[in-house]
């Protein structure tokens, strides 16, 4: 590892990852290895997941240096396929310093459901209160669905549109995949993660209710 890295910084980042890692796979959110988790180290690297690890196994050594390009630092390893998902967060909201990616059921079907929408518009809701810089249940949330690629400087090139756009982001869907959300810290992120889990949920409910 280089010199310009924290290593107790690391150490810390890992532990954090790997315990929000297994609780949220706990939940099945995590099935098959996917998902995968960051933290930022400093303005210009983030601690993220390795490619095809069990996350509700992880340990330090399954936890990575990467710099805002996507390029391992200090390591051999291969990090996430998504690690520029991660970054581009980091790169667009200084103030970021958690990103998390889960496949829970819920973000899966609603990422279909909602596809064709090009987002899920969460309204009326008291936890969208839950997500920080919303006050009220009079607002409007929106989560955009993206187009699932393989090809990442696409998929980041929409997302690069959105915000270009000025339209808030605060979580986003893929087709098909499932919600990337960030935040200040893990607390907050994890906040987001749960309070968009629980509105998803409900909208697939109404959804069903209604039909």
């Amino acid at each position: 590892m280089t010199a310009s890295i924290d290593m107790s910084l690391l150490a810390r980042h890992a532990d954090e990852i790997a315990d929000a890692a297994r609780e949220l796979s706990a939940l099945g959110w995590t099935p098959a290895t996917s998902s995968n988790f960051s933290m930022r180290m400093d303005n210009s690297h983030a601690a993220i997941t390795i490619s095809g690890k069990d996350k509700g196994r992880l340990s330090r050594s399954d936890i990575m240096v990467v710099d805002f390009q996507g390029n391992a630092v200090g390591s051999a390893h291969r990090p996430s396929a998504e690690t520029g998902l991660h970054t581009q967060i980091y790169r667009r909201f200084p103030e970021a310093g958690v990103v998390l990616h889960t496949h829970s059921r819920n973000q899966s079907v609603a990422s279909r459901l909602f596809a064709r929408d090009g987002s899920v518009v969460l309204e009326g809701w008291e936890l969208q209160k839950a997500i920080t810089g919303y006050t009220t249940h009079e607002s409007r949330l929106e989560v955009p669905v993206f187009p699932n690629t393989q090809l990442m400087p696409e998929l980041t090139a929409r997302i690069d549109a959105w915000l270009d756009a000025g339209k808030p982001l605060h979580a986003y869907l893929i087709d098909g995949h499932g919600i990337y959300t960030w935040g200040r810290d893990m607390p907050e992120t994890r906040r987001h993660l749960e309070a968009l889990e629980f509105l998803l949920a409900c909208e697939l409910d109404l959804k069903r209710l209604s039909s």
